[in-house]
């Protein structure tokens, strides 16, 4: 999917010898509708893009892994195991969302106006499956993101009812009904619950919200938006809860060594949750919005006015959200307690050279005020 914002904001200057309307740049493709045929420009940096994405993805998922095999009996081990699972997902997405829009961008050829307009009406397969990854795979990170946060709450609240609850075998089973649901919401257009549709300008897919919305469209992009952003604050509910309860602990300075330990643990998680949702909630909001004021509009017959306000709406929304696979492994890879230690030494350091520097104004000051006394007196 990341391979899908690269050339959504270029644009291509119209020709003079031809009525051409020049359209706004979409995923990795550049579609310009000239005379009802469609040229499309180079996917060479867009390829470029999606490749240092793939790279990213399996940085991130190295990290993680070797860390789970460093700490695969201890109560990380399963917060490494639902990350490894999130970055993985991400990468499989990141693929086959990109494969996908490649080969529409070598498949568009020229084709009339009124085959573009049917393809909007009838999406072909190829289309009807991108358009269930971006669902599926949107869907993912939000329920996994949400996943990791009540578990770790579970543990940084209640940390003998998490070992006690929390297995393995268990994470597992959570982790395959969280694929299970996003799946099953991603297949409901083929049981005549919602539809996908090719999207402006042509070159990527998504659920029908601009063209002839019906009422169970208008039905599936809020059950859509209403997962993801229950997952998002459910999340923040989670995250909110650990954060406070690891400061109490942190202002009480009652843990031994071990604990301490421990403690650190779950700042590195708690942190690298926050990073999670802020940047999900960041990349995935504004598609989740403007793709629900577009289907409400445009069920409503209220959309043509601002029709190509909403087009633009929904070209920013698709390019914000497909950033969030390419931010996400940065996540644990800035994140990690190795680099969190090295940003408190720094802070602290340079906190304790203001210190010292107030200290020796004050000083300076002091001795200053002590000398004009003992002149005076003289």
């Amino acid at each position: 999917m990341l391979a899908m914002q690269h050339n959504i904001s270029a644009g291509i200057a119209p020709s003079p010898d031809s009525n051409r309307t020049t359209v706004a740049q979409e995923p990795e493709v550049e579609a310009v509708v000239c005379n009802g045929t469609i040229s499309s420009n180079s996917p060479i940096a867009a390829g470029l893009t999606m490749t240092l994405g793939i790279l990213f993805n399996v940085v991130a998922l190295i990290i993680l892994v070797k860390a789970y095999n460093r700490f695969r009996r201890r109560s990380k081990a399963t917060f490494l195991l639902f990350a490894s699972s999130l970055v993985a997902t991400d990468l499989v997405g990141h693929v086959i969302a990109g494969a996908l829009v490649l080969r529409r961008y070598s498949g568009a050829t020229a084709s009339t106006s009124d085959s573009v307009s049917s393809l909007q009406a009838y999406p072909d397969t190829p289309c009807q499956f991108l358009g269930g990854c971006m669902v599926f795979f949107g869907l993912c990170p939000l329920f996994l993101g949400c996943a990791m946060a009540a578990e770790r709450c579970l543990g940084v609240t209640k940390p003998l009812l998490h070992s006690q609850l929390v297995t393995t075998t268990r994470t597992k089973m959570a982790l395959t009904l969280v694929w299970l649901l996003a799946l099953c919401v991603a297949l409901l257009p083929f049981f005549s619950l919602g539809a996908y549709s090719c999207q402006y300008p042509g070159t990527w897919c998504f659920i029908r919200v601009m063209e002839g919305t019906k009422g169970t469209d208008l039905v599936f992009v809020t059950l859509f938006s209403g997962l993801a952003f229950g997952s998002l604050a459910l999340a923040f509910v989670c995250n909110t809860i650990s954060g406070v309860t690891l400061v109490k602990a942190r202002l009480r300075k009652k843990s031994s060594s071990q604990r301490r330990s421990a403690r650190s643990h779950d700042t590195e998680m708690v942190a690298q949750l926050v990073g999670i949702m802020v940047t999900s909630c960041i990349c995935w909001s504004p598609l989740l919005v403007f793709g629900l004021m577009s289907a409400t509009r445009s069920y409503n017959g209220s959309l043509s006015n601002d029709r190509d306000t909403y087009k633009n709406l929904m070209v920013t929304g698709v390019r914000m959200a497909t950033c969030n696979q390419i931010l996400d492994p940065w996540v644990y890879i800035l994140l990690r307690r190795a680099i969190l230690r090295k940003i408190y030494r720094i802070t602290k350091r340079r906190a304790s050279l203001k210190g010292s520097l107030f200290r020796s104004v004050r000083w300076d000051v002091s001795s200053f005020q002590s000398s004009e006394k003992s002149v005076s007196t003289l």
